[in-house]
């Protein structure tokens, strides 16, 4: 924590803090704490990006002003790099509705929540967009062709050349160009797009819910929040429900403005596509190329949304339509069924990237892929050469650090929903793949520990086959 942070709390406080505790993040970089004193918490906020900040600031201030329920500013920094804000505590929407998520049924107390957080999405837009100084908003003032292009072209490329599927450039970018046209038939706006309204940025505080992580708010369309919150692809709110929001969205807008729901329903269906597309580009960049568990869980979930959607084609877009279609018929998102009563066979395999990469003879196209090659190498060592990752002195080499633990933990979080998943969908075959420089020490001990996690977690559910391929061994556990 920086010294700012610390000093800012004091100067509120009037006292030290008897704890402070740094609380989990998601995808952005800013780092938050919660400070703890007399019986009371607030949480602290370190920003990276002082425009970023500045945007929250202005924009928060300006929504509670308005009598809406955001987190009340308590002080800030003079370079407004930190911040401290009311706190909330942990429970997120999100978490709200974790059972209903997982058996598909929602209770009368969860749906009222729901209902509750659509009802007021129209006064975050109506409301807070007037007499917004849009002026402050990062990194854009209004969802305008630009902004819609730095959405396309981060779905280019960080998800479909990080999936390998070959595409025409000038073509693609046509139909960039006349899908932004679609979007943009109502514009110029004069409400607030809260942009990033999901599950996860709402709090529920006594029953109540409360609005967070609205910097990147602009000016914007009043379908983008709404497709953004119930076509969230973790979410996974079933499609009756959905369409029972859209019916509660629609009444709590009327004294706000009269629509035609045919031409809403339509232009929503076009912002939910696009919106599809910007979280897959951020799932891409934050799983495929920065390796968070969460964001590569979730991608999944998104395809199937995106093959909700494509029963109709994109008005003047065809290639842009043939492209769609065809990431959703990549290998990877549709492993194959085996047959009826066949187990689930998991390879985990360990192996030496100076030898290449480990071929999967099943036709699932590879599984996972995990690099082992940044943590410390006990190959360096002559003491470790002639032992490999399933010796003793190996493994307390590599435990000692806590490194491989933490970097085990976040395979275990990106392999076992694919698991359950693949036992799900009956099919047939899942390889795990750990990779060093010599397929020796780290890869083999990180491959030895994911067998069994998999053998205590899943027990005769599935066949698990361990090999080590530069050692030439191979079992069946």
């Amino acid at each position: 924590m920086n010294e700012k942070l610390k000093e800012l709390f004091r100067l509120y406080a009037g006292c030290e803090a008897e704890s402070v505790t740094r609380l989990t993040a998601a995808g952005s970089n800013r780092v938050y704490y919660r400070f703890a004193f007399n019986g009371k918490t607030v949480v602290g906020v370190e920003g990276t990006n002082a425009d970023e900040n500045a945007a929250f600031l202005s924009i928060g201030q300006d929504l509670a002003s308005k009598g809406l329920p955001v987190p009340e500013i308590l002080a800030m920094a003079d370079d407004r790099m930190c911040y401290l804000l009311r706190d909330l505590g942990d429970v997120s929407l999100f978490d709200t509705l974790k059972s209903a998520r997982e058996t598909g049924e929602y209770s009368a107390e969860q749906t009222q929540l729901l209902e509750k957080v659509i009802r007021l999405l129209p006064q975050l837009q109506f409301k807070g967009g007037q007499g917004m100084d849009f002026t402050v908003c990062f990194p854009c003032e209004s969802f305008d062709r630009r902004s819609i292009f730095w959405d396309l072209n981060y779905f280019k490329y960080n998800f479909l050349k990080a999936v390998g599927l070959e595409f025409h450039e000038a073509r693609l970018e046509d139909d960039f160009d006349s899908f932004a046209t679609l979007l943009l038939k109502d514009a110029p706006y004069d409400t607030f797009m809260y942009r990033d309204f999901q599950a996860r940025n709402v709090m529920v505080k006594d029953g109540e819910p409360w609005f967070i992580d609205f910097q990147g708010g602009r000016r914007g369309p009043i379908e983008y929040d709404l497709a953004s919150f119930l076509w969230q692809a973790r979410a996974a709110y079933p499609d009756r429900l959905k369409q029972h929001l859209i019916d509660v969205y629609l009444e709590a807008l009327a004294p706000f403005r009269k629509v035609s729901e045919k031409e809403f329903r339509a232009s929503l269906h076009n912002i939910v596509l696009f919106r599809t597309l910007q979280v897959l580009g951020a799932y891409g960049f934050r799983g495929y190329f920065e390796r968070k568990p969460h964001f590569m869980q979730s991608i999944p979930a998104a395809i199937d949304n995106l093959r909700d959607l494509l029963h109709q084609d994109i008005e003047g877009c065809p290639y842009l339509t043939q492209l769609l279609r065809e990431i959703i018929q990549l290998p990877q998102f549709n492993p194959q069924p085996a047959p009826e009563n066949v187990k689930l066979t998991v390879r985990v395999m360990s192996f030496s990237y100076r030898k290449g990469l480990p071929h999967d003879d099943s036709g699932n196209g590879g599984g996972f892929i995990f690099d082992c090659r940044g943590m410390h190498n006990p190959g360096k060592y002559d003491c470790y050469k002639k032992i490999t990752g399933a010796d003793a002195p190996v493994i307390e080499f590599l435990e000692e650090r806590g490194e491989v633990q933490k970097f085990l933990e976040h395979a275990y979080g990106m392999v076992d929903p694919s698991v359950d998943r693949y036992i799900e969908r009956g099919f047939a075959n899942l390889m795990v793949s750990f990779g060093c420089t010599g397929g020796q020490h780290r890869s083999l001990y990180c491959a030895n520990h994911m067998a069994e996690h998999l053998k205590l977690k899943y027990g005769d559910r599935i066949n698990i086959l361990l090999e080590h391929r530069e050692q030439g061994t191979s079992k069946q556990l």
